[in-house]
């Protein structure tokens, strides 16, 4: 049997042999998923605390966590930007007064990503 007649078996769900499936294996290389950090954290979660939603997502996984990943990237921006102009998140000059103000701006933001759209069941 030949690589396509295999393949035309796989797509119409006709059952094919062990040798078959190798074959099908060796010609069908499965599509991975690179996530960004949110994306990643949102997957693990749903794995481990909402596996009915996770399941739920069935085919539409992929799109949902590369989802999450630039809702949470347009709410970084958004976050950021309004809580720059805050008084007292304003610049100092002092460059450990801005080191410390930048890391409190991004916890508020990383918590604020996590809490709305990370860990939601």
């Amino acid at each position: 049997m030949d690589n396509a007649e295999i393949l035309r078996k796989a797509e119409s769900d006709e059952d094919l042999t062990v040798e078959e499936i190798i074959v099908y294996q060796r010609l069908v290389k499965p599509v991975t998923h690179t996530y960004g950090k949110y994306g990643t954290l949102a997957k693990i979660y749903l794995e481990e605390h909402a596996p009915a939603k996770f399941w739920g997502l069935a085919g539409n996984v992929p799109e949902y966590l590369h989802g999450i990943d630039a809702q949470a990237s347009d709410m970084y921006d958004t976050l950021y930007a309004q809580l720059s102009k805050k008084e007292q998140f304003k610049r100092t000059g002092d460059f450990m007064s801005n080191l410390r103000i930048e890391t409190e701006i991004q916890n508020i933001i990383e918590r604020e990503i996590l809490n709305e759209l990370v860990y939601v069941k």
